[in-house]
């Protein structure tokens, strides 16, 4: 670590999704799975709405999109920019709130 102070719940949460990026990273070469950047931007949206499903499940992709109204802008705009939704699907979600 370079020294990073981070509090006993935070390091937990920070170590979690670690693992969690971690073990997405090992099955990526498989077909249908999420990119880097995806996983990266969205891990915090995972945790928070997704994380009773393997990270790089059909289950995961379903949660994720029934939630999608309440993910993160940073977590839609990789979404997008990997084409796992379109610019129109995020702006029809977005003006049905």
């Amino acid at each position: 670590m370079i020294g990073i102070s981070l509090k006993p719940q935070m390091s937990r949460t920070v170590l979690a999704a670690a693992i969690i990026l971690g073990t997405a990273v090992l099955p990526a070469t498989k077909a249908g799975a999420v990119s880097a950047s995806v996983r990266y931007a969205c891990a915090g949206d995972y945790l928070a709405n997704c994380s009773a499903f393997a990270p790089d499940s059909a289950e995961t992709r379903r949660c994720m999109r029934k939630v999608g109204y309440r993910l993160s802008q940073g977590c839609l705009n990789a979404l997008v920019s990997a084409g796992e939704v379109s610019k129109s699907e995020v702006a029809s979600r977005s003006a049905k709130r």
